[in-house]
């Protein structure tokens, strides 16, 4: 069950999938935890490119909306205005496990164009709640499972990977997903969003223009919690097979908060908006290494920036659908301490917006 499958009316085309995997060579891999009464927990690993070619860096860029959160590796992306390797997403205190995990994937794989140096990213959102997150339950090898799971195509949503312990809006989500296909000229591309979703209070949910939250305040699990509703953070990934710059995968990145806040959140102290956007083309440009004798030149094919508004609509429509589908998947879920979150009352809603 996705948003569309209700029949919301949401705007723009979407890929194939619907997915970020719509963009050609990105693949999603999910190791999903959840054992006894407190572990509800994962890993999400987004691969930029094929494995063999995964070493090779994309133009990227970076946006934080709120630094109450962490993503790793972003001074270097500030720097050189690339990325590489597996992207990792998890719960925030999980974040040294699967950075030591990507290295020891890279160690095992060893992709073409890997340094013996590695700045990996990872980001997090918290899960506290639902989960043990004090204990060592991710450990690296299940961030190097969730690389090795990864794969194109359809992929799941809400409970799983580093979503799996997630909520926002008071209700059960986590993952999401969504894609939107951009016109330029004669081209097509794809503009991809992956979400984890953990943010925003419940009386701010928003769906399709229709203030809902203030009708669903029952079964609130939130409502009297601390930290205060609307804590949590959300970590959005974009990506393009559009040529873009490092300077346009930020301005991308820069677009993320329009798209949540279409539904309804207002930004939260307690919640780290960290965004990240990278752009496949321009393959084998943006390579830090040793040239010897002659100068080293490379040439980057982009769009202009006098044509980026469609990418930026792209970008908007495809993160406000990408967490709705995050929420109608989400299910409730009972987990540490006997804490519960309920799953989104879908026919309720639908009452509401119809």
């Amino acid at each position: 069950m996705r948003a569309r499958d209700l029949g919301l009316a949401l705007a723009g085309l979407p890929g194939a999938h619907n997915a970020i995997t719509d963009v050609p060579g990105v693949e999603v891999g999910y190791t999903t935890l959840v054992a006894g009464d407190d572990v509800r927990t994962g890993v999400t690993a987004i691969l930029p490119r094929p494995r063999p070619d995964l070493a090779l860096p994309c133009a990227a860029g970076w946006h934080s909306l709120n630094g109450n959160g962490e993503m790793t590796g972003t001074a270097w992306i500030s720097e050189s205005g690339s990325a590489g390797l597996p992207i990792m997403i998890t719960n925030t205190h999980a974040v040294g496990s699967c950075h030591r995990g990507v290295v020891e994937w890279v160690t095992r794989e060893r992709p073409a164009g890997a340094h013996e140096w590695l700045l990996p990213v990872v980001a997090e959102t918290w899960d506290g709640y639902l989960n043990d997150i004090n204990g060592d339950h991710v450990r690296p090898e299940h961030a190097v499972a969730a690389i090795d799971a990864a794969h194109p195509g359809p992929i799941a949503e809400g409970s799983v990977g580093g979503g799996t312990g997630m909520n926002c809006y008071g209700f059960k989500a986590g993952s999401g997903t969504a894609s939107r296909l951009v016109s330029h000229g004669e081209d097509t591309y794809t503009v991809g969003a992956f979400v984890q979703a953990n943010f925003g209070a419940r009386r701010e949910l928003t769906i399709t223009g229709r203030p809902v939250g203030p009708f669903l305040l029952d079964d609130d699990p939130f409502a009297d919690a601390a930290p205060p509703p609307g804590a949590g953070s959300v970590i959005v990934v974009l990506a393009t097979d559009a040529p873009l710059l490092p300077g346009q995968c930020t301005a991308l990145a820069r677009r993320v908060p329009l798209g949540l806040a279409r539904t309804g959140t207002t930004g939260s102290h307690f919640s780290g908006d960290i965004f990240l956007a990278f752009s496949t083309a321009n393959a084998g440009a943006l390579t830090s290494g040793f040239p010897e004798g002659a100068a080293v030149y490379e040439s980057l094919r982009f769009v202009p920036w006098g044509w980026m508004d469609p990418f930026y609509r792209a970008v908007v429509e495809a993160v406000e659908e990408a967490v709705l589908n995050a929420l109608v998947a989400g299910r409730t879920m009972t987990g540490r301490q006997g804490r519960r979150v309920p799953g989104l009352p879908l026919e309720r809603v639908l009452g509401l917006l119809g």
